[in-house]
Parts: structure tokens; C-alpha cells; sequence
């Protein structure tokens, strides 16, 4: 079984489903920590609820990004981790966090990549009068929201959608995608090679694969 960190900001719902699929069986590894900028997130209620080991590293506390990412990425090596997970981590990682966890490090993004990186998403596909919404998983690589997509699940945008009832709908897909690839890559199906993604040795194409 590999070793799963996970880092949040927040809620922690995608933490949730990453946990309890885990707990299922359905996932070939275990979370052994959670660890948030933000010492109000919920997400760190749900890892102590599941016997977790928790960890508050306040991005204020220290003087610049590069010292916080140093002090993050030497907190998830004391933990062994063969796998990192962003899951609402709303920091931009720098360019010296993400090469050294290079092909294990994972995110999923609220938009049908390469569209809408960035913020406020829903909103911008609302007012792009998109016919369908989505969210993506991807490796990290130093471009923000650039690296190379795994599998995207699709949504309708209706006409009558806030964002924030599309955001509930892309919440759904994204709880059902994000533990599938968690354990495509704990059970070595899964792989990143010069900034390309493989699946089973297969090149993954440039807007992944589309869920069922």
C-alpha cells in the first residue's frame, strides 16, 4: 500500500472521499497525514475523526513562499509519502516544492483544462455561456493549473445556474474522479514521464480521459 499525504486548505470534501474509499478497500493506500495552511479547516476535523495525524503549517508564519514551501515539502517527507494530493490547497506551489515531488503530485482543478486556469471558475464559464462545465485531475508541473491532464469528468450548465449551484454539480464529479486516480497511481497503472501522463503505458491525451 502506498503512503498518501494530503493537503488542504478547507472543507476537505474530496479529502473525505479520498478517506473513506480508502477505508473501502477501493484505494491500494493509506492517508497517513493531513496537512493544512489553515488551522480553521474542516478538512483537519475529518482526518482526526479517522484517527489521521494532522498538521497546521500557517503559510504566515513564515517570511516568503519558497521558506514555507522548504518547510511543507520537508513536513510530507517525514512521512514517507508516495503520493501528495492537493485537495483545495489554495496556495501556488513554487517551482522547487513541485520538481521535488515531481510525478507524484496531484491536484484537481474545477474546469475542463486547458480552459479556465485559475480562479472563480464556475463564474467564468457561466458568464462564457459554456454548454457544459467540468472539473480535472492533473500532475503538478510549475505552470499553474498547466500540467498534465489525467481524466475529466463533464457537467451541463444550465440556464438558471449560479455558480454556485454549478460548483455543487462539479463537487459531485470531482468526489467520484479524484479517489479513481488516487489508486490508478497506487497501483502503479499510473505515471508522469517528461511532463506526459501514462495510463497502463498508454500517452494520455492533452484533455485526459473523460469519466463515464
Amino acid at each position: 500500500m502506498k503512503n498518501i499525504v494530503v493537503v488542504i486548505s478547507g472543507n476537505g470534501s474530496n479529502l473525505q472521499a479520498i478517506i473513506d474509499q480508502c477505508a473501502a478497500g477501493k484505494i491500494d493506500g493509506q492517508v497517513l497525514a493531513v496537512i493544512s495552511n489553515n488551522a480553521d479547516a474542516y478538512g483537519l476535523v475529518r482526518a482526526e475523526q479517522a484517527d489521521i495525524s494532522t498538521v497546521v503549517l500557517d503559510h504566515k508564519a513564515y517570511s516568503d513562499r519558497d521558506e514555507y514551501d522548504h518547510a511543507l515539502a520537508a513536513t510530507i517527507d517525514i512521512f514517507q509519502a508516495d503520493l501528495v494530493v492537493l485537495a483545495g490547497f489554495m496556495r501556488i506551489l513554487s517551482t522547487g516544492f513541485v520538481e521535488h515531488f515531481a510525478g507524484r503530485l496531484l491536484n484537481i482543478h474545477p474546469s475542463l483544462l486547458p480552459k479556465y486556469k485559475g480562479l472563480h471558475t464556475h463564474q467564468r464559464a457561466i458568464d462564457a455561456n459554456d454548454e457544459e462545465h467540468g472539473c480535472s485531475v492533473h500532475f503538478v508541473t510549475a505552470e499553474l493549473d498547466g500540467g498534465p491532464v489525467i481524466l475529466q469528468a463533464r457537467v451541463p450548465v444550465f440556464e438558471e445556474d449560479t455558480a454556485d449551484t454549478l460548483a455543487e454539480r462539479v463537487q459531485e464529479q470531482e468526489r467520484q474522479i479524484y479517489p479513481l486516480v488516487c489508486n490508478w497511481f497506487c497501483t502503479g497503472r499510473l505515471k508522469m514521464e517528461n511532463d506526459h501522463a501514462y495510463l497502463d503505458n498508454q500517452l494520455i491525451g492533452p484533455q485526459g480521459y473523460a469519466a463515464d
